[in-house]
C-alpha cells in the first residue's frame, strides 16, 4: 500500500479542517443530543475505534485485532505520520486477518478530531489511547455518546477529573475497562489471591516501586510545529507552552502540565495491585492520610517538572496497614518494579511482571500457590461489552488507585504536608493539596470538564 498523501490526509480528516477551526468548536455536541448506544448481541462483531495513535494505541489495537469478533471503524490522531503509520499497520494486519477466515475488510476511515469520531452511530466502543491530559474529555464524551471504551491509564491528570470520569461511566452505565493490564496476568492474580486467603498472615505493610532514570536533559523551541501535527489541538485543556518537540511524545509524563510522572505511570501499576490484594474486590480501600516527599534529587537540573526520587507514606484503616511508594535509582535485591506485602511474622510475598515468590522471615523460599489463568485484559472487556459485566479494571475501581497516585503528588507539591482523604466523599479533607494542579487545573479554553455524580 503506498502512504497516504497529504491531500487524502485532508480529504479523510474532514476536508482539511484548520486546527484553529477544530479548537474554538464547542467542546460536544453530545452534551445537548444523547446518542443510544446498539446492544452488542454474543454473536455480533464490535465495531471498535482508535483515538491516540502513539506507542500504547498501537499495542492495544492490535490486541483488540487478534480478537475475532473486533472490526476497526475508525483511528484518530493530531500527528498525521503516527495516523498515517497506524493506517497502514491495521491494513497488514487486516490482510493478514482475511487470509485466514476469508472476511474482506475495509479500511478504517481516519480523523484528527476525536469527536467526529464519537459522532459515528456504527461504532460500539473506543480505544482511548491519548497523553494523561487527554484522557477525561475523551471518555466523559464517549459516555455522552453511548459508547464503551477501553482506557489508557492513569486515568486522569487529577483528581477532578477522576472523579468527573467516574460519575460519568457510573451515570452512562458505560462498560469501561482501564488499561492495567497485570489485573490480568497470572503472577499478579496469584499473588492477590494468596495474600486475600491469608496464607502469610495478617498483612501490617505494603511496599510498591520503580526505578526512576528519565532524563530529559535541556531543550529550548526553535521554532513552530511541523504542518503534520496539530500541537495546539495536542496541547487541548492543558496550559500552552512553547512547543519543543522531545517534550511531547512519549516524554510528556515527565511535566505535570501532562501527566503525573512515574507516581502516576507506574505507581498506577504497582500501587494497584498492594490496593487490590487488601481489598475483597474491586471497590478499593483508601488511604486516610498521604505524604510525599522528594525531589528532582538525581538530576536537579534537569527540565523535567516531576519529582525523579519520590517517597509515598500511606495509612490505612480496617485493615490498618500502611504502604510505601518510592522511586529512586536502585533497589538492591529487586527487580526495577514491583509489590511486597509483609506479614506479622515478618513473612513476605513478592510480585513483579514475569515472577512472584513466598519468603519467611529469615528469606527461605515457601510454597506458593498458582491461580488459575485467566483469559486476557482485551478479552475481558471485550466480553463484558456483551454481557454489560462490570470488568477487572473497571474504571471506577481505577478512579480510586489513580486518585492514591495524585494524592502522593498532591502532597509532595503541598511541601511534603499530610493529606486527609474520606473515601466516603470521595475527596480531601481540609485545605492542604487542594490548591495542587494533582488537585484540579483551570481547562485552557474552549475546553470545559463536564461534571457527573453518577
Amino acid at each position: 500500500m503506498k502512504r497516504m498523501t497529504r491531500r487524502d490526509f485532508l480529504r479523510r480528516t474532514g476536508g482539511g479542517l484548520t486546527a484553529l477551526g477544530l479548537a474554538a468548536q464547542a467542546p460536544s455536541a453530545m452534551a445537548q443530543s444523547r446518542l443510544v448506544s446498539r446492544r452488542v448481541a454474543a454473536n455480533d462483531k464490535i465495531v471498535v475505534a482508535l483515538i491516540g495513535c502513539g506507542g500504547m494505541g498501537n499495542v492495544d489495537l492490535s490486541w483488540a485485532m487478534d480478537e475475532p469478533d473486533v472490526e476497526v471503524a475508525a483511528l484518530c490522531d493530531v500527528d498525521e505520520h503516527h495516523l498515517n503509520d497506524t493506517l497502514q499497520n491495521v491494513i497488514k494486519k487486516n490482510q493478514q486477518r482475511t487470509a485466514k477466515d476469508g472476511q474482506n475488510r475495509r479500511a478504517p476511515d481516519t480523523y484528527k478530531d476525536f469527536r467526529r469520531v464519537l459522532d459515528r452511530k456504527d461504532i460500539d466502543a473506543v480505544l482511548i489511547c491519548t497523553p494523561d491530559h487527554w484522557h477525561a474529555l475523551p471518555l466523559i464524551y464517549a459516555c455522552e455518546a453511548g459508547k464503551d471504551a477501553y482506557c489508557e491509564k492513569p486515568i486522569s491528570h487529577d483528581i477532578r477529573e477522576a472523579k468527573a470520569m467516574a460519575g460519568a461511566v457510573k451515570h452512562f452505565q458505560r462498560v469501561v475497562q482501564v488499561g492495567t493490564w497485570q489485573r490480568s496476568t497470572r503472577e499478579f492474580v496469584s499473588a492477590v489471591a494468596f495474600v486475600r486467603a491469608g496464607k502469610i498472615g495478617r498483612i501490617t505493610s505494603v511496599r510498591a516501586w520503580k526505578t526512576d532514570d528519565a532524563r530529559m536533559g535541556h531543550h529550548v523551541s526553535t521554532g513552530g510545529p511541523p504542518a503534520y501535527f496539530d500541537y495546539d489541538f495536542w496541547t487541548g485543556p492543558a496550559q500552552m507552552v512553547p512547543y519543543i518537540p522531545e517534550y511531547t511524545h512519549f516524554n510528556w509524563r515527565w511535566f505535570y502540565n501532562y501527566a503525573s510522572g512515574e507516581t502516576g505511570d507506574w505507581g498506577v501499576h504497582m500501587m494497584d495491585i498492594g490496593l487490590l490484594a487488601m481489598s475483597k474486590d474491586t471497590d478499593l480501600v483508601m488511604p486516610v492520610e498521604v505524604c510525599g516527599m522528594g525531589g528532582k534529587l538525581a538530576y536537579p537540573d534537569d527540565d523535567r517538572t516531576t519529582p525523579d526520587t519520590v517517597y509515598g507514606l500511606m495509612r490505612f484503616k480496617n485493615p490498618d496497614f500502611v504502604m510505601i511508594w518510592r522511586t529512586d535509582r536502585d533497589h538492591p535485591d529487586l527487580p526495577d518494579h514491583g509489590t511486597q506485602f509483609v506479614g506479622e511474622r515478618g513473612d513476605t510475598v513478592t510480585v513483579w511482571r514475569g515472577g512472584w515468590r513466598v519468603r519467611d522471615a529469615q528469606g527461605n523460599e515457601l510454597p506458593k500457590e498458582e491461580a488459575p489463568p485467566t483469559n486476557s485484559h482485551m478479552r475481558n472487556w471485550l466480553d463484558c461489552i456483551k454481557t454489560r459485566e462490570q470488568p477487572r479494571s473497571n474504571l471506577a475501581s481505577m478512579a480510586q488507585t489513580t486518585i492514591v497516585c495524585h494524592l502522593i503528588n498532591a502532597s509532595y507539591l503541598a511541601g511534603g504536608e499530610t493529606v486527609h482523604w474520606d473515601k466516603e466523599r470521595m475527596d480531601i479533607v481540609g485545605r492542604v493539596g487542594r490548591d495542587t494542579q494533582s488537585y484540579e487545573r483551570p481547562y485552557r479554553r474552549p475546553w470545559n470538564l463536564p461534571i457527573y455524580s453518577g
